[in-house]
């Protein structure tokens, strides 16, 4: 298993946004290390929510609940995403 650090601006999407759907894409990520990471994130890795810009502290914990598939905020097939989950707080 490994460990990751994935961000969000919390007027953007949140922790609690997060907590509210149960699970959603960790989508719209246009950096090429941060794509590569992606890549390389399996089932079951995890994660720490970190909101930057407002806040900048560690939220929570995420898993990891779907490996990397097409970004559907772009054609562009240089794109990926993963699905996440909250673990804890």
């Amino acid at each position: 298993m490994n460990y990751w650090l994935m961000k969000s601006e919390p007027d953007v999407f949140s922790y609690d946004d997060l907590v509210k759907k149960g699970s959603e894409h960790w989508d719209g990520v246009r950096n090429y290390t941060a794509r590569n990471n992606m890549r390389a994130m399996k089932k079951g890795d995890k994660a720490l929510f970190y909101h930057s810009n407002i806040g900048k502290a560690v939220i929570g914990i995420i898993t990891i609940v779907k490996e990397a598939y097409q970004d559907p905020t772009t054609d562009e097939i240089a794109w990926v995403c993963v699905d996440v989950a909250p673990k804890e707080n």
